[in-house]
């Protein structure tokens, strides 16, 4: 199971980015770029890096993305005209189809808590036979700050290097354009 979900965050990341940057439509664009956020996430507590993930849905999703959202709804009133125009063509699918596609979401996400349940990944098994758990009487303030000095302080760099071109993409979508 962990094997297949790991797949599945990466196809799903590394497939939502490739749309993402090949879409012309800014809306779907901002939508898929939330499924890479996620996705990435995902990832990212696969290696371990809970912190990080969790940082990543905040920061990213809860900040990044909607700025971007209020930029794109306040840039171009012509962009949302023609979002309503294309609604039957890329990504917009018929009900049923919708339904099958929540089920099968529903149906992976219940079976993996099951199996979950029913015996811990190995990663968390390894963690917990090294003495590497970090268990809620543990210092986790100075824990983290460990983390971050060893582990990632790459990540948090690269981070950070993300978070600085999307709120230049998200300033530029924010500006009115000058009659030429």
């Amino acid at each position: 199971m962990e094997i297949i979900l790991f797949y599945a965050f990466a196809v799903l990341a590394i497939g939502s980015a490739l749309l993402l940057v090949n879409l012309k439509n800014i809306a779907r664009a901002l939508f898929l770029f939330f499924i890479v956020l996620f996705a990435m996430a995902g990832l990212y507590l696969f290696a371990l890096a809970d912190f990080v993930a969790i940082t990543q849905i905040m920061v990213y999703v809860g900040g990044v993305l909607i700025l971007m959202l209020f930029a794109f709804m306040l840039s171009n009133k012509e962009l949302l005209k023609d979002l309503q125009d294309s609604s039957g063509s890329f990504l917009s699918m018929p009900r049923w189809q919708a339904i099958v596609l929540t089920l099968g979401f529903l149906t992976l996400m219940i079976f993996g808590i099951r199996e979950w349940q029913q015996s811990p990944p190995t990663w968390i098994q390894q963690a917990r036979e090294n003495n590497t758990e970090i268990i809620s009487t543990d210092n986790n303030i100075q824990q983290i700050g460990l983390r971050f000095m060893t582990f990632y302080v790459l990540p948090f760099e690269v981070i950070s290097v993300f978070l600085m071109m999307a709120l230049i993409g998200a300033s530029h979508l924010s500006r009115k354009e000058r009659n030429r």
